[in-house]
């Protein structure tokens, strides 16, 4: 007995969802017939049944257009169109009384003006009263309708989860296909392209364009809004994430055309907005045959190839066919995630996993030597700054800067043809440890590239990357799924950000198109503030910053406002690739012997203080301003 019962208040509620794009002239055309019910019924109460309709002057036709068109322009000038039925309260009752008396006035006033004395003065002076009464009790009658639905679709074991769809297009319909069979109520869809307006997909409406969602009217009871545009340009998928982020609703999406892609999620899983989602760039068009030359058939090694940056340049190789494909990672639990990842994703692909310590030079010259490398991707590095800016100044450099020095010889002395750094824009006018061990990894580089031609040495620079361990995105979920604050350092910070794979897609470009010596500059694009990083990420959410303020704690040892991407005396130079330009450095570099001395060096002090470790670094980073 339920079933049909539940299926006609559904039907019921999705009815009127349909009418509320159109709220203001359905509103403008129920009045107008209640203002004229209004008129009839007052001319029956003071004539009586027998006379009300035949004793009326021939004109009375042309005066209660008039009237009409005077209480339509009362309404429209109070508002009163623009106010939402299923909340009429005593609001809504004072803007109509109101205006119904002003009409009124106006109405009996121009009557009596114009000498038209065969309307009754009883007519006249009752109308308001009759009127007001009539599109009052209109609006609550629809209120106590909507809300019999609402209570009968809840008290039913109906969905609690209510959504409107942003999209109309073949991802929406594919949703609609499994989300409704997951707990949910789709109210209705939004699409810009208009011979979308007013059809249906999967018997739900669409019910105007993406704008539409500002409109309360629109938006109903949804309790979520869901974007359904993985095929769309980032910037509509940004001008969709920020309007559906303005409404104060938790906005979800389905997945990007690059996750249905990889088959990592289906359509109709739906799932949280992700920064990346409202950072992300237009996709860089790459060269893929020449990034193909470099890679087919080769063996390639990727030291830390476990970490965010590893893991995903491991995947992105696998995708041009290598022999195989050496990781080496020092982390025992990184190995085995990344491990089983390409398992699963390229399973014909031979993966030599290997656990491996940057900063041991004979165990990385055993690894090279056993599986003779081509090209090399030196990911291997600690990256985060306020960690190593304290007590790890002497680990930073051992890590970083050894590390690389090590990685390089091991990839000369076997012969491979390419070794690419992933360096930082902390490297450039580093005012951290971090950052300067960076720099001198680069300047190892340029050193290695002098003395050894067999091999092409080269850099890449970007900056932050979405969702890499370490980084503020992941730091913020987890303050708000904590219910708050987020702890920003400083209002006016700002950082360069990069999604994951498109950085390493343009590490992979650049190895391609690198000439020794070089540093690879990635065009990071327009800087973030990292307070309204903060703020978007609060206001997707569903959460307001009242209820999840934002601190700000003061920056931390070692921290820019700011990063570059060049030094203030460097030069670029364009690549044939859009998104990479060549570092032209003016810094004097070292050759390789005093740079190998400089390290050993340093790898003889015996856990040296911070402060050694930074003077000494700027021996050779010259610009350090730490």
């Amino acid at each position: 007995m339920s079933t049909p019962s539940l299926t006609v208040w559904h039907r019921l509620d999705r009815f009127l969802a349909r009418l509320r794009p159109h709220r203001v002239p359905l509103s403008l055309a129920i009045d107008a017939v209640m203002v004229v019910l209004a008129w009839h019924a007052t001319y029956l109460f003071r004539m009586g049944f027998e006379r009300w309709l035949h004793e009326r002057p021939p004109y009375d036709i042309w005066v209660l257009v008039g009237v009409v068109v005077v209480y339509l322009s009362a309404f429209v000038a109070l508002r009163v169109p623009q106010g939402m039925w299923r909340f009429s309260g005593f609001g809504e009752i004072k803007r109509l009384t109101g205006a119904c008396l002003v009409a009124g006035v106006v109405s009996a006033a121009g009557t009596m003006g114009l000498q038209l004395y065969g309307v009754p003065r009883a007519v006249l002076a009752l109308h308001p009263f009759v009127a007001l009464m009539a599109v009052s009790g209109v609006r609550l009658l629809y209120r106590a309708l909507y809300e019999h639905a609402r209570a009968r679709i809840s008290g039913q074991g109906g969905p609690e989860r209510r959504a409107l769809v942003l999209g109309a297009g073949e991802a929406a319909k594919r949703l609609l296909a499994g989300i409704q069979h997951q707990g949910w109520a789709v109210l209705g869809l939004l699409d810009d392209d208009p011979a979308k307006l007013g059809a249906r997909i999967a018997g739900v409406p669409v019910l105007g364009p993406l704008t539409a969602v500002q409109d309360p009217g629109v938006r109903g009871e949804a309790t979520h809004l869901i974007i359904a545009l993985p095929a769309a340009t980032a910037a509509q998928r940004r001008r969709a994430v920020e309007l559906a982020g303005a409404t104060g609703l938790p906005v979800l999406t389905v997945p990007s055309a690059e996750e249905l892609r990889s088959g990592q999620a289906a359509v109709d899983r739906v799932r949280d907005i992700e920064p990346e989602d409202l950072l992300g760039r237009e996709p860089v068009q790459l060269d893929e045959n020449g990034i193909g030359e470099v890679l087919r058939g080769k063996t390639v090694l990727v030291t830390g190839g476990g970490g965010s940056i590893g893991s995903e340049l491991c995947r992105q190789v696998a995708r041009y066919q290598p022999a195989r494909l050496v990781v080496v990672e020092l982390s025992e639990f990184n190995l085995y995630s990344i491990e089983q990842d390409l398992a699963l994703r390229f399973p014909q692909l031979e993966v030599v996993k290997l656990i491996g310590d940057v900063k041991d030079l004979e165990g990385l010259r055993a690894i090279f030597q056993r599986t003779k490398p081509q090209v090399v991707f030196h990911a291997a590095a600690y990256k985060h700054v306020p960690l190593m800016e304290v007590d790890n100044a002497w680990a930073a450099l051992r890590n970083n800067t050894l590390g690389t020095y090590h990685a390089a010889q091991a990839a000369a002395e076997v012969g491979a043809e390419r070794f690419v750094l992933i360096s930082t824009d902390k490297a450039v006018n580093p005012t951290n440890v971090m950052g300067a061990t960076k720099r001198a990894a680069e300047l190892v580089i340029s050193a290695m590239a002098a003395e050894h031609k067999g091999t092409r040495f080269m850099a890449v620079r970007f900056g932050n990357v979405l969702g890499s361990s370490g980084s503020v995105i992941p730091k913020f979920k987890e303050q708000i799924a904590r219910g708050g604050p987020i702890t920003v350092t400083h209002p006016e910070i700002i950082r360069y950000f990069m999604t994951i794979p498109e950085a390493a897609r343009l590490v992979l470009q650049a190895a391609a198109i690198g000439e020794s010596g070089q540093v690879l500059v990635l065009d990071m694009g327009e800087p973030v503030k990292i307070v309204d990083l903060a703020k978007t990420m609060i206001r997707l959410a569903g959460k307001t910053e009242q209820e999840i303020p934002i601190v700000f704690t003061g920056l931390r040892p070692g921290e820019k406002l700011y990063e570059e991407l060049l030094a203030d005396a460097d030069a670029t130079l364009p690549t044939r690739i859009e998104r990479l330009r060549v570092a032209r450095l003016l810094t004097p570099l070292q050759g390789e012997r005093a740079m190998g001395q400089w390290l050993r060096d340093q790898l003889a002090l015996k856990l040296p203080p911070d402060d050694v470790i930074r003077f000494n670094l700027k021996e050779v980073v010259r610009e350090f301003q730490g």
